[in-house]
């Protein structure tokens, strides 16, 4: 109940204070390409609900290709995505996520269905909690599309690496958060994006 709380009173309090940025950013974007601001994708959230989540988009609008991202150099990806991507603002619309109560401000960062469909039993405690914009999975991941951009076969290292690392730990956070874990997680989060 009081993280709940939390999610909706700095959710509200960011979007209010931030509205003039996101709207910068919504025109920027806009401008840049073909498409809208925003990318939605469907997502799956607590208890394996989906849900639709929301970004900036920072690829191009008819870009096709894998779901995952190998590093900066994806063709698929906009001069201000390049931008938006490493400073992480990009993830900003998800403040309306958590406010809608899709989110947390910190919880295991939601997956497609399709990589949720690769859980074993094991890694299924990580939708137990509702899903958040940062974790500690999401701190360490920070560069992940430079280690996808090293491998040959970037999707499958994605599938057998890297999916099963982050959501082990995933599922550890979700057996241990607290409000006092979730504040110092929100201050490494910032601390690594002001390091960007």
């Amino acid at each position: 109940m009081a993280k709940r709380a939390f999610d909706v009173l700095s959710s509200l309090l960011a979007l209010i204070v931030l509205s003039p940025l996101l709207f910068i950013i919504g025109i920027i974007v806009r401008n840049e390409s073909e498409g809208g601001a925003f990318f939605r994708q469907i997502r799956v959230g607590k208890n394996g609900e989906p849900f639709t989540l929301l970004k900036f988009r920072s690829m191009r609008a008819n870009g096709s290709g894998p779901l995952i991202t190998v590093g900066e150099k994806d063709a698929r990806i906009t001069a201000s995505g390049q931008w938006l991507r490493r400073t992480k603002l990009d993830e900003l619309p998800q403040l309306w996520n958590v406010l809608k109560g899709d989110m947390s401000i910190v919880g295991p960062r939601p997956e497609v269905p399709e990589y949720v469909k690769l859980y074993d039993e094991e890694m299924l405690p990580a939708l137990d909690v509702r899903p958040g914009l940062t974790d500690p999975a999401s701190i360490e991941a920070f560069d992940e599309g430079e280690e996808l951009a090293s491998s040959d076969e970037p999707e499958a290292y994605y599938r057998n690496v890297i999916l099963p690392r982050k959501v082990r730990a995933q599922v550890a956070y979700a057996r241990r958060s607290n409000l006092l874990s979730d504040g110092r997680i929100i201050a490494r989060t910032l601390l690594r994006i002001l390091k960007r």
